[in-house]
């Protein structure tokens, strides 16, 4: 008797860790949903930014990316992605390449990787708004 009141225990004890770590995780996701959700991109006026090499970052509690963009006669002539931190939103990494093609932000995100498109964009905006240029 003794020793199915002991399992019982660590049964509860264990469905109760299994159900804290559940609660914790969509915590975490419900956070970073917020995050992504709060990233608005706006496209930036080439004509205001003098030519340089402008560093810019965006950081979500998943996903972050840090880029350097290389001004030149008012054009976006460059965009070196130096990191990209992502879960499966590598496909997203073509967002330079549609940035530097369009000339400007207003780019169509990648399906299936919504926050690194996201979160790639604002770092560039970063960079041509709040960045350090040299």
């Amino acid at each position: 008797m003794k020793k199915k009141r002991i399992i019982a225990y660590v049964i509860a004890v264990v469905v109760i860790i299994i159900a804290g770590v559940g609660i914790a995780i969509m915590s975490v996701v419900g956070n970073y949903r917020k995050q992504v959700d709060a990233i608005h991109i706006s496209d930036v006026n080439l004509t205001d930014v003098p030519d340089g090499v402008y560093e810019g970052s965006c950081k979500t509690l998943l996903v972050s990316a840090d880029v350097k963009v290389t001004v030149q006669d008012h054009q976006i002539r460059e965009i070196d992605l130096v990191r990209h931190d992502h879960g499966q939103g590598s496909s997203a990494e073509v967002i330079p390449d549609r940035i530097l093609e369009a000339q400007s932000l207003d780019v169509d995100i990648v399906s299936g990787a919504t926050s690194s498109s996201k979160v790639i964009l604002k770092a560039v905006e970063n960079a041509l708004t709040l960045g350090t240029g040299h």
